[in-house]
């Protein structure tokens, strides 16, 4: 990065990420954690440069906002990106098509199952980039998954776990071309070769639907699941009149239409009346001072989230040269996120020509959503900046990679065992510094160099760097898609860590054994195989254990 070197700094170069996280999770808050974590990683930039003064510390001090600014510059285009898909959010709700939509999904969908489940299936639809997945899938289903008392821990935890992992095994995707990249020629085609040797993505797709079907929450999970339902001996009907989630689904309706509403189902929605008051005061103060239609309708909200995925597919090939002669799979990953940008402008343009002549909304009001919008991702946009600050010094200043890399590649195993190590190196370099991408570019060549691509474990080392590195990605506070899952379910960031960290590490150990079934058989089929029959014993043992039965 242009005005800092990389130097070496040995243990001393975890000390930040550490310090960030253990701060994170002692004081609960994230921003001064992360802005403690850089400030200590330029110190001892500083202090390993040139010797610990006054002078120094100064100079580290200047050096934070520095370190800042140059990853605003260097993801302007993503921040863009954040900031148009909020102002789109707050623009189809005030055209009141989010609102129809709950409405749609009261009388269709008859039990937080079913919710749950469309909420895992529109994540693996939208496939091509996993920012672009959190914040739509998040934006769209949280109507829905508040009607039916889902918690927001819950919602969080399957856009976390629909996102990177979907994007990871799908070949035509910003993640796909990246990889392809790091493995060099032919890089793409090995990518796709290692696609079943992925056992984290895959697995932790079968065990979110297994998961959604079942309802054997445990864990945190099950504690956030019981603080917004009453306990089934305590259920009892909600008059419909009365209750605040009423007053949610009838926001910007005047009485007689608000008379006009189907009712709502509430035998699998009940929950104590003030958790209920919370909630609405949550959705109206989400919108406050936006005017939401009352003739809004369903199209309303789907039309321009199709135009938004039909045109940042566009614009990524557009951007990437594939109508001048690119190939498509290059084309979709030379630049993804100025893609993303076309697709939501025209999405925006779109909805202004949808819902202006309809009168849904004025101009004034149109453009006060888009700045409402803007607003509303200020939070999120403030502790991306921060992470990647965080991870920007680890990986340009301290290489805190290359020595956690370094470390552990020196420990002497055999090659059959090598798979599982690397899985266990890529989390954890993956939690140390929070991206899947940095963590991927540090370990790849480390596999290419040890294995020759002839080697039956050649695949399987690949996909245990990929699938290390997501769960690494998971279970990491500073992580960039972590952060937006929280952000698009609306849930509390720590929150949504602790809840999903026992959720993953299942899935995690799951992947070591099998694994260390690759590694001697070089069979993916086998492995997958014993790891989704170990999932369904762990989480029926855990469901029914005592810390499944924790209580709120």
């Amino acid at each position: 990065m242009e005005g800092f070197d990389l130097i070496s700094t040995g243990v001393w170069s975890i000390i930040p990420p550490i310090l960030a996280l253990g701060l994170a999770l002692i004081t609960k808050e994230v921003y001064s954690s992360l802005a403690i974590g850089v400030f200590t990683g330029m110190v001892i930039y500083q202090f390993s440069l040139n010797g610990a003064g006054f002078e120094q510390l100064v100079d580290s001090f200047t050096m934070v906002p520095q370190m800042m600014a140059e990853q605003i510059a260097g993801n302007g285009a993503l921040l863009l990106f954040l900031a148009l898909l909020g102002a789109l959010v707050v623009v189809i709700a005030g055209a009141g098509g989010s609102r129809a939509y709950g409405e749609w999904v009261a009388t269709h969908i008859k039990n937080a199952k079913m919710a749950q489940i469309l909420t895992a299936v529109l994540g693996i639809i939208i496939f091509v980039d996993d920012y672009f997945n959190c914040l739509t899938v998040g934006a769209v289903m949280r109507p829905v998954t508040d009607r039916f008392h889902i918690s927001h821990e819950k919602l969080a935890w399957i856009i976390d776990s629909t996102a990177a992992p979907i994007c990871i095994i799908a070949p035509v995707s910003s993640w796909a071309v990246a990889v392809g990249g790091y493995l060099g020629e032919g890089g793409f085609t090995t990518f796709v070769q290692s696609i079943p040797y992925n056992f984290y993505a895959l697995l932790t797709i079968v065990f979110v639907f297994f998961m959604c079907a079942t309802k054997k929450d445990f864990g945190p999970m099950r504690v956030a699941e019981a603080e917004v339902q009453q306990p089934a001996e305590q259920q009892h009907r909600i008059p419909p009149k009365e209750s605040a989630l009423e007053s949610m689904s009838t926001v910007g309706l005047d009485a007689s239409e608000a008379d006009t509403l189907p009712p709502f189902n509430m035998e699998t929605v009940v929950a104590e009346r003030d958790e209920l008051d919370e909630a609405a005061q949550t959705a109206v103060e989400e919108f406050k001072g936006i005017a939401i239609s009352e003739k809004g309708r369903v199209f309303d909200l789907i039309v321009p989230i199709v135009v938004l995925i039909i045109f940042s597919i566009l614009g990524m090939l557009y951007a990437g040269g594939f109508f001048k002669g690119v190939d498509f799979s290059t084309a979709v990953g030379e630049n993804p996120v100025f893609g993303l940008c076309i697709g939501v402008c025209v999405s925006l343009v779109v909805a202004a020509i949808m819902f202006l002549p309809r009168k849904l909304m004025t101009l004034s009001g149109y453009m006060e959503g888009i700045s409402e919008g803007v607003r509303s991702m200020v939070g999120a946009i403030m502790i991306l900046v921060l992470a990647w600050s965080l991870g920007g010094t680890c990986r340009y200043l301290l290489g805190t990679g290359e020595f956690v890399s370094g470390f552990l590649n020196g420990i002497g195993v055999g090659l059959t065992l090598l798979p599982a190590v690397i899985f266990v190196v890529a989390a954890f370099i993956g939690f140390a510094m929070g991206t899947s991408w940095g963590t991927i570019a540090l370990i790849l060549p480390i596999v290419i160099g040890v294995f020759p691509a002839d080697n039956p474990l050649f695949l399987v080392a690949i996909g245990a760097t990929l699938g290390g590195a997501v769960y690494g990605d998971h279970v990491s506070p500073i992580s960039d898609t972590t952060i937006l899952s929280s952000a698009g379910a609306q849930c509390n960031h720590l929150r949504h860590v602790a809840t999903q960290l026992p959720y993953a590490s299942v899935v995690a150990v799951v992947c070591l054994v099998g694994y260390l079934i690759a590694g001697f058989t070089g069979n993916p089929w086998i492995s997958l195989a014993v790891g989704i029959v170990l999932m369904v014993v762990a989480v029926l043992v855990l469901h029914k254990s005592k810390y499944g039965a924790a209580k709120a």
